[in-house]
């Protein structure tokens, strides 16, 4: 058991709202790809809930959760993570992993690709979780 963290792609009109992508159960439904995969970045994770919570997202507890990541978030995103600004967020499944060099340029890794989704091949970008 842990805090599993993923980036998912998928195309503008099988992005529903800010927090539902279209899922169908057929081979001609919505194509979701992950392209990203964390595994206990609580911090992160955090600043992803609060970008949730921000958009108007109201479950109680931010598991499953899926939330649409804009050009503009990635930019805040990335100002937070070279500032070592990501909220300080605890949980019972979510390890305790203080951020680092590695961290920061993983996650840097992350920002690029999901521009490189939305600017380059036409997708929308989602975080989600589960723990």
């Amino acid at each position: 058991m842990g805090l599993d963290m993923y980036a998912w792609a998928v195309a503008k009109e099988d992005a529903i709202s800010d927090f539902e992508i279209a899922r169908k159960d057929d081979d001609s439904g919505a194509k979701v790809e992950e392209f990203f995969y964390w595994r206990k970045h609580h911090d992160l994770h955090g600043w992803m809930e609060n970008l949730y919570r921000a958009k108007g997202g109201t479950d109680e507890s931010f598991n499953c959760c899926p939330v649409r990541l804009t050009l503009e978030d990635l930019d805040r995103l990335e100002k937070d993570i070279t500032g070592y600004k990501l909220p300080h967020t605890e949980g019972f499944f979510f390890g305790d992993n203080p951020p680092d060099a590695e961290s920061v340029e993983r996650d840097l890794q992350f920002i690029k690709m999901a521009r490189n989704q939305i600017v380059y091949l036409d997708k929308e970008v989602y975080y989600d979780s589960w723990w």
